[in-house]
């Protein structure tokens, strides 16, 4: 396409032109929406003949050093900012936000954010990249200000939210408090809306401090409260995938086809291995099986085997593409958002038992201490000889003898070996400075119309342990024989922390009454997390822990993966569900047939933010899904109380847990009117005036639900009971007795 190359071209180079995503090259160029994929796949050309290059976020860039936009990026030197900056816009939802300047370093992360005041916000939103020009004064948090001379890029068009109706007008709230005010769009009951209707919405005119918004309505989700809509709404909210294209489809329907478990010369035949898998109860696809073998000599031969997803999803093809573009499968509580068909990823590739199924094995031996002694990888065949679940494992490890009569001597004895191996790897694990946050995951529990019956957390039990220690122990021996080679390929990459951050985590532990030494040791850090274990104070100390550490990516950079303790570490587990993994397949595949691949650092580099990008997207939208379902299980249940854990402490109120269902919720210090309340910031303490009643992170409360809000996505609680305040009231009560 030599015209729309030639186009892009003159657009970048124009001496005018600043850097921005392909998507926006597209409307400056005036191309309709369909386009854009043309254009994307046009700028990754022009990349690769190094025409044009990729900056920080997947912005692009002209290549000329001459061009002003050349080095976007660089950092200005210290104390010298430029009035001119590009960067990501943060709406507080009072309407001021922050902007991070494009080419911030991650040790530098918020120390650069630029405060843009309510008024200096224009009609940005959340997420977009704007231009700002300071205005050379200090405004919130200490931050320089700056106000938005213009939106470069809008993060988002189309916003979910609910449809209602006001004084002739037809209105729709945004969820989660994107906005401010409600949204006009247009004549009451286009397309059919109805009050409470769940819908989604394309911006026409985006609100700002001086006028309204306006929008249309582009789809009706259904009603609000009704089984799916909740998690429809999220869907819509993140642009997650939707169904798969035909021309996808079309293509696993041939792989299943041609698929007839016969195995080829090329692969290794490791189906007469007792091998098995294990899995949690409600999984459909698995991905990942184990064999393990004791040598005379004591050691061990573990063998690793991966559903060989690269056999069936080729390069360059639909399946590719649309897997490339997806890069990770979406887990939500009422469904999952795969990145391959089902066709392939629950049947062809899945390693089912007692099927022939093709794997990428990693056969890695350990001496009798754990220590690994060499790796090898195939491209291979199994058979699966049995599924377990987890908690089948956890009952066999309970008591083995009672499960002698229902296995196999060979899979008896292969679980026994399996729970030995995987101790002794985790405590050389730990011994080596591997960091483990106590951090259950939250599970939502569905009745059989969908909706919400409870929530529990996951425990992290040995069957759970056993299959870590194993998955782990392969992405480090893959990694390292990768690097071996002298490949470029997707590390996943976990940079240290920032040491202020460490500083500043000592010191509020210490606030808490928790004695440490200097945490910016791996050692001390782990001590911690071990000494607050079943402490009411655990989740304050795991989260506060969580957010002083970098955010793990995918990147060809070799950084090392602090919290594993490895220098060297990838993701070679699970290709059904993660794309990087099958990136790492493909050049498995290289070194086996004996030949080295083209790489392009660069693309590479591109492609880590693209797969980090979309695991960062599915996490959000997990974690948003789950936020919702929670918030609507509460709904009906305003004035119930329960026992619950403070597990945040603020100046405008605290944030409790409650025990029973682990949702969390904000107390507003309005609401505590048995007292007037001080904040101690250092301690992290709310303290009464009259009374001396102290409110701390970890204390034990009893609290009622106040209110509940879908659409903000706001759950309120109320105390009813301090624990510390009725010991303090039965000391007075003593006293009185002694005068």
């Amino acid at each position: 396409m030599p015209e729309l190359s030639d186009a892009i071209l003159r657009h970048v180079n124009d001496e005018r032109y600043r850097p921005v995503k392909p998507k926006t090259i597209a409307k400056k160029l005036g191309l309709e929406e369909a386009d854009v994929s043309r254009v994307k796949k046009e700028v990754k050309r022009l990349v690769r003949e190094k025409k044009l290059a990729y900056g920080p976020s997947h912005l692009v860039c002209p290549v000329k050093a001459d061009h002003p936009a050349a080095k976007v990026g660089e950092q200005p030197a210290k104390n010298k900012r430029p009035k001119q900056i590009t960067g990501m816009f943060r709406r507080n939802a009072s309407g001021y936000g922050f902007v991070r300047p494009e080419g911030t370093t991650k040790s530098e992360g918020r120390d650069s954010d630029v405060f843009i005041p309510a008024n200096g916000a224009g009609d940005a939103a959340s997420g977009d990249t704007v231009r700002i020009k300071l205005d050379g004064k200090m405004g919130r948090k200490g931050k320089p200000e700056g106000r938005i001379t213009e939106v470069i890029e809008r993060a988002n068009n189309r916003f979910v939210g609910t449809y209602f109706e006001e004084a002739d007008q037809a209105l729709v709230q945004v969820d989660g408090g994107v906005f401010m005010k409600p949204i006009y769009v247009g004549d009451p009951g286009a397309k059919g809306a109805r009050t409470d209707d769940k819908v989604v919405m394309e911006m026409v005119r985006f609100p700002s401090n001086v006028r309204d918004g306006e929008g249309v309505i582009v789809e009706i989700l259904g009603q609000r409260g009704q089984p799916g809509v909740d998690t429809l709404s999220v869907i819509h909210e993140f642009n997650l995938p939707g169904p798969f294209p035909e021309d996808v489809l079309e293509e696993a329907r041939e792989q299943a086809v041609q698929f007839d478990e016969s195995i080829p010369k090329k692969r290794t035949d490791f189906t007469g291995e007792t091998v098995i898998t294990i899995d949690p109860d409600t999984a459909r696809d698995f991905d990942d099986a184990i064999s393990l073998e004791q040598l005379d000599n004591g050691h061990w031969v573990l063998g690793v085997h991966i559903a060989d997803v690269s056999h069936f999803v080729q390069p360059k093809t639909p399946l590719d593409r649309e897997a490339r573009d997806r890069a990770t499968s979406v887990y939500l509580p009422d469904r999952v958002i795969p990145m391959l068909p089902e066709i392939i990823s629950n049947n062809l590739a899945s390693l089912q038992p007692d099927r022939v199924r093709y794997a990428v094995t990693a056969k890695i031996e350990f001496n009798a201490e754990g220590v690994r002694i060499g790796t090898d990888v195939y491209k291979a065949a199994i058979k699966s000889c049995r599924r377990f679940t987890y908690e089948e494992v956890d009952e066999y490890l309970a008591d083995p003898k009672d499960w002698k009569s229902k296995l196999t001597p060979q899979v008896h004895q292969l679980l026994g070996n399996m729970h030995t191996l995987a101790m002794i790897l985790r405590k050389r694990r730990f011994d080596k400075g591997a960091l483990e946050l106590h951090m259950p995951e939250l599970k939502i529990d569905l009745d059989k119309d969908g909706k919400v019956s409870g929530a529990h957390l996951q425990e992290n039990t040995e069957s759970h342990q056993i299959i870590e220690e194993f998955m782990l122990a392969a992405n480090i021996a893959v990694a390292e024989r990768l690097a071996d080679e002298g490949l470029i390929f997707l590390r996943r990459v976990h940079g240290a922390p920032d040491p202020r951050r460490l500083k500043a985590l000592t010191e509020f532990v210490k606030a808490l009454g928790l004695k440490t030494d200097d945490l910016q040791s791996r050692f001390a850090l782990q001590k911690l997390l071990d000494e607050v274990k079943n402490d009411p104070r655990q989740h304050a100390v795991n989260f506060a822990t969580l957010r002083s550490m970098q955010r793990a990516i995918y990147s060809p950079e070799d950084e090392g993966h602090f919290a594993l303790a490895s220098d060297c570490y990838c993701h070679f587990t699970s290709p059904i569900r993660r794309y990087p993994d099958l990136t790492i397949h493909r050049l498995i595949e290289s070194l086996t047939e004996g030949r080295k691949p083209v790489q392009e650092y660069q693309q590479i580099l591109s492609l880590g933010d693209h797969c980090s990008e979309r695991e960062q997207r599915a996490t959000a939208a997990e974690r948003e899904i789950t936020k919702v379902k929670l918030l609507d299980y509460f709904e009906d249940k305003v004035g119930k109380k329960m026992d619950g854990i403070v597990t945040g402490v603020e100046s405008f109120g605290l944030f409790v847990t409650a025990t029973d269902i682990p949702a969390e919720g904000l107390v507003h210090i309005s609401s505590l009117t048995d007292d007037h309340y001080k904040f101690d910031r250092a301690g992290h303490v709310l303290t009464g005036f009259r009374s001396g009643g102290t409110f701390r992170l970890g204390d034990k409360v009893r609290i009622e639900v106040a209110s509940v809000d879908l659409d903000k996505r706001e759950l309120d609680f109320r105390v009813v009971k301090s624990a510390k305040k009725a010991k303090q009231k039965g000391k007075d009560k003593h006293k009185k007795k002694r005068r």
